[in-house]
């Protein structure tokens, strides 16, 4: 991915905008500026200079040029930033000029990123955390992200690391020293430190797939009977039509899903086909292709709800025949029990199958009940995302992973006959350590993460 070559891209967002950023960064870095803004201002200092084509000599813009030269920058290479105005002609012709130079070519996705990775200013888990931050969309999202991007994660696995290291030394001298008798003292500390740092591992595996929701998304599936009004409070949770509503039973037969910001927090709300007994198969012709297509949103509505971290199981408070024991069969402690209609029933009788369960009545068609819905919601998602508040949060399966890895070999060690097998033991959990960070064993997954990138980071 990387070479010698100079890149450059725009960094700000495509389209029409006050400002435009467009990013340099190479060893011909400098002889670029000279050629395009006549020549280098001082480092790190903004300074207004008018670029020009370096063939034609043809005004482009008057832009701000900043001047990082390396290793003080960014990627670690001489840098440099041209802050033009955003109208798409200006970033065409600057890019435009840009290439006519020589030693120069477009970055590709998430090169500029890679450099610095390459040059040892960002850790692996940083630039994941610097991808999470870009991709953000929510208030929690944004602080995990920015955790990461600072090195609380790097600097919890080093911390970790330089424990391991200290065990293993110490069995090291037992190889290599056998006549020597070392203090009992440093034994019993080493075993102390291991057990206390399994502990740790142990601890942050526990609440690991609490960064990863968040990260991703809490997700939440709304189940129940066809023509339960699942569309309608799905709807009104979003505050917009997103779903068809219809009183025809049976309408949604895909997976709905709109992303939400619940108190900070990322959301994604899925409205799937109603739950029913299977059709049967014999029916009449016309109606075969109809009945296949229902069958398969029942399925993917199943396959959703055993996914889901919270499902809202809705039922029609105004139909007392309403076809309830497939959704019932779903219910459990991820599970919140929505009576809906209400508007509709004079009663509100709940039926004696609900009993043991905890139920919010509301109407998604006049809004009664909606607030204490929402309130509830929030609730749950914060419990469920509340492993990812403290810093350091895993986020990412393959941390998890290599976590899990490193416990294994630890757990292996404390049980080692031999001081040769746990010291092989500590170098396997080193190694799995280490894989977090990016030290070992990434070449297969640094392509994955830098193309996720945009043009320009």
């Amino acid at each position: 991915m990387t070479d010698d070559a100079t890149i450059f891209a725009l960094s700000s967002a495509a389209g029409k905008a006050g400002v435009a950023v467009i990013r340099v960064s190479g060893p011909a870095t400098e002889a670029a500026l000279r050629e395009l803004a006549g020549g280098v201002p001082k480092p790190r200092l903004a300074s207004l200079r008018r670029l020009r084509h370096p063939r034609s000599g043809n005004l482009l813009d008057q832009a701000l040029v900043l001047w990082f030269p390396g290793p003080r920058s960014f990627t670690g290479e001489d840098a440099a930033e041209l802050h033009l105005h955003g109208g798409r002609a200006v970033v065409a012709a600057v890019l435009e000029a840009l290439s006519e130079l020589s030693g120069l070519r477009p970055a590709e996705a998430g090169e500029f990123t890679r450099r610095a990775f390459d040059a040892g200013k960002l850790d692996l888990s940083a630039v994941e955390g610097l991808a999470d931050l870009i991709s953000a969309e929510t208030e929690a999202q944004r602080r995990q992200a920015l955790r990461q991007m600072e090195g609380a994660l790097w600097k919890t696995v080093t911390k970790w690391r330089s424990t391991l290291l200290r065990a293993l030394a110490y069995y090291e001298a037992q190889i290599d020293f056998p006549d020597e008798d070392l203090p009992d003292e440093a034994f019993t500390g080493l075993q102390e430190s291991l057990l206390e740092l399994t502990g740790e591992i142990s601890a942050h595996l526990a609440k690991a797939e609490a960064g990863e929701r968040l990260r991703d998304g809490f997700q939440v599936a709304i189940l129940g009977p066809p023509n339960a009004g699942k569309s309608s409070l799905l709807n009104a949770l979003a505050r917009r039509e997103v779903a068809i509503v219809s009183e025809t039973a049976g309408t949604t037969r895909d997976v709905i899903e709109v992303h939400l910001d619940l108190a900070g927090y990322p959301v994604t709300l899925a409205d799937t086909a109603g739950l029913r007994a299977a059709l049967l198969p014999d029916g009449p012709a016309e109606n075969a292709p109809q009945d296949e297509i229902e069958r398969e949103g029942i399925r993917r509505a199943q396959a959703r709800a055993a996914a889901a971290d919270l499902k809202l199981a809705v039922f029609d408070a105004s139909n007392a025949e309403e076809e309830r024991a497939e959704t019932l069969a779903w219910l459990d402690g991820d599970s919140l029990v929505i009576w809906n209609k209400t508007d509709l029933s004079m009663t509100h009788r709940q039926p004696d199958e609900l009993r043991d369960h905890e139920v919010l009545s509301v109407s998604a068609l006049s809004g009664d009940g909606l607030p204490a819905l929402l309130a509830r919601l929030e609730q749950e998602v914060a419990e469920g995302l509340a492993g990812a508040a403290a810093a350091p949060a895993f986020t990412r399966v393959r941390h998890r992973r290599a976590l899990e890895d490193c416990g294994e070999a630890l757990n292996q060690a404390s049980t080692a006959a031999l001081p040769e097998l746990a010291a092989e033991d500590l170098r396997i959990a080193l190694r799995a350590l280490a894989r977090i960070t990016g030290e070992v064993d990434v070449e297969d997954i640094l392509d994955v993460i830098f193309r996720d990138f945009c043009i320009g980071k």
